[in-house]
C-alpha cells in the first residue's frame, strides 16, 4: 500500500475506531492472511486507527450486544476474502438493517466450489441486501462483481479492487538453499469434492514434482495452509519432500524465494504471485479461474478434468521456459492491486467526509 495516503478530514485529528468483520479461522493461513493485510493497510490509511475483530458470523442472527459493539464504531469494514459463501449465509435481515454506521465491503469474493449447489434464494437475498446497505463495494474479480449485478446491486457501487492479501508484507528468509525450488499445495480443508479427483491430484503432483527433481535437480515443498493437509501431503510420496509453516508474512517471504508454486488453496497462488514467483491454479473453485483471470492469465489454470491427461506437468514446464515474463506479470498485478486498495482506500475517505 502507498503510505503516503492523504489523511482526510475525517481522520486527521483523532482516534478512527474501525469495526473489521473478517473470516475468523486462525489454523487457515490464506484467511489469517486476508485479515492482517487488510489491516496493515487500513493503519497505512488510518495511523491513528483502533481495529475491533468480529466474525463474519456476527452477521448470521440478530444480536443487540454485539450490534451495539458494530455501532459505536466510527465505520464498519467487512473483508476481504471469501465472505460470499453458502457456509455464512443467509445473513440475518434485521441485524443488516440496524447496522447504523457507515458500512464499506473491502476485497471479498463470491466463493462456489466445483461441484457445490448455487446459493439459495434466502442466502443469495441476503447477501445481495447487505451489499445494498454498503455504500461501497470493493471486491476481488470481475466475477464477483458480475455476480452481484445479476441480481440487482448497481454497478456505480462496485469496484474490482482486487485480492488485498497479494500485497500482505514479507519477511524473507535470510538464508536461502541454491537450485530450482518448486512449491506444492493442495487443498484439504473442507473441499468435499477432493475424494472424488484424489488419484489424478496425487498423480499429477507427483508426476510433474519427479520431473523436477529428475530433470533440474528441484528441491520440492509442501506450503502448507491448513492443520488438515497433514492428512493428505505424506500421500504425495515425494522424495524429500519438506514442509514449510510459517505465519503468513514469513510464508509469503519463503514463497518469493521459489521457482515455480502449483497451488489449490487460492491463497497459496496468490501469496505466490504477490511475491512475484510464477504459479499454477488448480482449480476446485470458481475463484481460482477469477484469479487467473484477474491478473491477465488464464491460461495459468488447470483443470480437473486435465489433470489424468498430464496437462499439469505440460503447463508447468511451459511456464518454466517463460519464466522471467510470468515473473513481471506477478508484479505487475501486485503493483496494480496495491493502486487499486489505494484508491478505494480515498474513496471510502471523500466518503466519510461528505
Amino acid at each position: 500500500m502507498d503510505k503516503n495516503i492523504i489523511m482526510s478530514n475525517y481522520g486527521k485529528n483523532k482516534l478512527i475506531r474501525i469495526a473489521h468483520i473478517h473470516v475468523w479461522d486462525k489454523n487457515n493461513k490464506g484467511d489469517l492472511g486476508i485479515v492482517l493485510a487488510v489491516q496493515e493497510q487500513l493503519r497505512a490509511a488510518w495511523p491513528k486507527v483502533k481495529i475491533i475483530d468480529f466474525p463474519v458470523e456476527v452477521l448470521k442472527r440478530f444480536d443487540e450486544r454485539q450490534l451495539s459493539r458494530l455501532n459505536k464504531a466510527d465505520l464498519i469494514i467487512l473483508g476481504g476474502g471469501g465472505v460470499f459463501y453458502s457456509y455464512f449465509l443467509p445473513f440475518d435481515a434485521r441485524m443488516i438493517k440496524s447496522l447504523a454506521r457507515p458500512l464499506f465491503i473491502y476485497g471479498a469474493g463470491y466463493i462456489r466450489e466445483v461441484g457445490s449447489s448455487a446459493l439459495s434464494l434466502e442466502a443469495r437475498h441476503s447477501l445481495i441486501s447487505l451489499v445494498k446497505k454498503a455504500k461501497l463495494a470493493g471486491v476481488r474479480e470481475n466475477y464477483t462483481r458480475s455476480f452481484l449485478i445479476r441480481y440487482g446491486v448497481t454497478s456505480k457501487k462496485i469496484r474490482v479492487v482486487g485480492d488485498p492479501a497479494i500485497c500482505l508484507s514479507e519477511i524473507v528468509p535470510h538464508r536461502i538453499k541454491p537450485g530450482f525450488k518448486l512449491g506444492l499445495n493442495l487443498n484439504y480443508s473442507g473441499w468435499l469434492g477432493f475424494g472424488r479427483w484424489r488419484d489424478d491430484i496425487l498423480m499429477a503432483y507427483r508426476e510433474t514434482a519427479e520431473f523436477f527433481q529428475k530433470h533440474y535437480g528441484a528441491q520440492v515443498y509442501y506450503l502448507k495452509h491448513h492443520p488438515g493437509e497433514d492428512n493428505i501431503y505424506p500421500a504425495l510420496k515425494i522424495k524429500g519432500l519438506k514442509v514449510i509453516d510459517f505465519e503468513p508474512h514469513a510464508q509469503k517471504g519463503f514463497y518469493s524465494t521459489l521457482d515455480l508454486v502449483i497451488g489449490m488453496m487460492l491463497h497459496s497462488c496468490v501469496m505466490a504471485a504477490g511475491a512475484g514467483t510464477p504459479e499454477i491454479n488448480v482449480a476446485y473453485d470458481l475463484r481460482n479461474r477469477n484469479f487467473a483471470r484477474f491478473i491477465g492469465c488464464p491460461e495459468l489454470v488447470v483443470e480437473l478434468p486435465e489433470l489424468a491427461g498430464g496437462t499439469l506437468l505440460h503447463r508447468a514446464t511451459d511456464v518454466i521456459r517463460k519464466q522471467d515474463c510470468y515473473r513481471r506479470k506477478m508484479l505487475n498485478a501486485r503493483t496494480r492491486v496495491a493502486s487499486r486498495l489505494t484508491g478505494f482506500i480515498e474513496e471510502i475517505k471523500k466518503n466519510l467526509d461528505e
